[in-house]
């Protein structure tokens, strides 16, 4: 396993957001984390990447690297120093953004644009290729569809089920929208009120009364 979470508790101020959570995600394996807005998806992501205290075990065997909820690119920044500041840590390789252009070819005449000035769909390229240059064994992503219109939804999977393919990177989605992350995943968990309430194969989690009700209408 590449990513193992067993029996996470979360409390802020008293309240529990997460509450005895347990998940794992294999080597090479795509795994989506569905539920509502306020389930506590976001509190996981923190909390994988180390910047909540929790209660539980969180253990990641290799580089974890995250896409944030809402983008969160460097507005002010070119796309290019965007992705280099993503990996500063890996010194002089960190600097090469030859290979996410490569990867990501919409974003290459935009490289020496600002950041803020981008469409929403372009800046969530740009924070998935900020990610890749950690080159991560596991990327995780906080609401990859959020905000943004079908069809560039549907050209942002393209570009990850290539990335699944191709180069083995594990993932781990995390997804208001049950429909796109049941569809691209092999499994999944779903989550409500901090706990989770259903797990398996996507496939199986389609035909579940209980998910087909409440997240796919």
């Amino acid at each position: 396993m590449i990513v193992s979470v067993d029996d996470l508790t979360v409390r802020y101020d008293g309240a529990t957001a997460l509450d005895g959570v347990s998940l794992f995600v294999e080597a090479g394996e795509m795994v989506a984390l569905v539920g509502a807005n306020g389930a506590g998806k976001s509190t996981l992501v923190r909390a994988l990447s180390g910047l909540v205290p929790y209660e539980g075990r969180v253990v990641v065997r290799g580089r974890l690297a995250q896409v944030p909820e809402g983008r969160e690119v460097f507005a002010d920044l070119s796309v290019d120093d965007n992705l280099r500041l993503g990996g500063w840590r890996n010194g002089r390789r960190g600097r090469d953004t030859t290979f996410v252009y490569a990867l990501l070819p919409e974003l290459t005449p935009l490289r020496k644009r600002v950041a803020g000035t981008l469409s929403g769909g372009q800046q969530q390229q740009v924070a998935i290729g900020r990610a890749l240059m950690a080159r991560p064994d596991v990327l995780v992503i906080d609401e990859l569809s959020l905000g943004l219109a079908p069809l560039v939804v549907d050209s942002l999977v393209g570009h990850l089920r290539e990335l699944h393919e191709e180069r083995g990177l594990a993932v781990l989605l995390i997804e208001q929208n049950a429909r796109l992350a049941l569809s691209l995943c092999s499994r999944a968990y779903v989550l409500e009120a901090g706990r989770i309430v259903v797990t398996g194969p996507a496939r199986s989690l389609v035909e579940d009364p209980r998910v087909a009700t409440a997240y796919l209408g």
